[in-house]
């Protein structure tokens, strides 16, 4: 896969670096589907993204896909339910990439931890932008059901989580799949915020699945669920709490 970096200026939380990864084969003006990914190089060096991707696609089971990896820069600043950070993928990051590449579709966006909070808040703030969310291991903080009050950006988080909770009718037609480790403190925030999703008429998945808060078991859970996601079938199979 080729891969270009690309700066994005003048945001409104500053520059955005990112690398525009590529089928070789393909060229700029060939719509391809775009997969965004939070905190995109660790995904490609700790979670192995890039190479599950290339693989699949030579397997035939995902179509060729471009990938944006976002470089996190001040991550907590940024990713944690903030809504300049929102604005800045929206209104810049994503008009940069299509300026530069075709597209096929409405892209999907992923990320673990903030990176998934980051991700449902910019769709959620900007409805119909993205097509699908691959959303592992969410920081859905919420009070009396996390023990992060000493969290720098605890409050951001909860208000927004609960700005969510309290809508009753679907704001966006995305595909949402969410998976969580058993092990891990954030399970039930993501049990609760799937459930949200659903009952305001979301079309969600969610799956639990063996492992912590860690690159292994985030890398664990794309086969098959972001697999699947990406063949634009939507979620793998009914809702389900526990990953087979």
């Amino acid at each position: 896969m080729a891969r270009t970096r690309l700066t994005v200026t003048s945001t409104p939380v500053g520059d955005v670096e990112l690398a525009v990864v590529t089928p070789v084969g393909t060229r700029r003006a060939d719509p391809l589907p775009l997969l965004v990914a939070h905190d995109g190089p660790e995904y490609s060096r700790r979670a192995h993204l890039l190479s599950r991707l290339r693989d699949a696609t030579a397997a035939g089971r995902v179509p060729p896909t471009r990938v944006v990896l976002l470089e996190p820069g001040p991550r907590h600043e940024r990713y944690a339910a903030n809504p300049l950070w929102a604005q800045a993928l929206v209104e810049h990051v994503l008009p940069t990439v299509h300026t530069a590449y075709a597209l096929d579709g409405r892209p999907t966006v992923m990320g673990a931890s903030l990176g998934a909070l980051a991700s449902l808040q910019a769709e959620w703030r900007h409805p119909g932008t993205f097509g699908a969310l691959f959303l592992q291991s969410g920081s859905f903080f919420r009070k009396r059901v996390d023990d992060e009050e000493d969290f720098e950006f605890w409050h951001r988080v909860t208000a927004f989580v609960t700005a969510v909770r309290r809508v009753r009718h679907r704001r966006t037609d995305a595909r949402f799949v969410l998976t969580c480790g058993t092990d891990e403190g954030n399970l039930t925030n993501n049990r609760q915020m799937a459930q949200t999703l659903a009952a305001s008429g979301h079309d969600v998945a969610f799956h639990e699945t063996p492992g912590r808060h860690d690159w292994r078991s985030w890398e664990a859970a794309f086969d098959p669920y972001l697999l699947t996601l990406l063949q634009g079938s939507g979620s793998p199979g009914p809702s389900s709490r526990r990953g087979t």
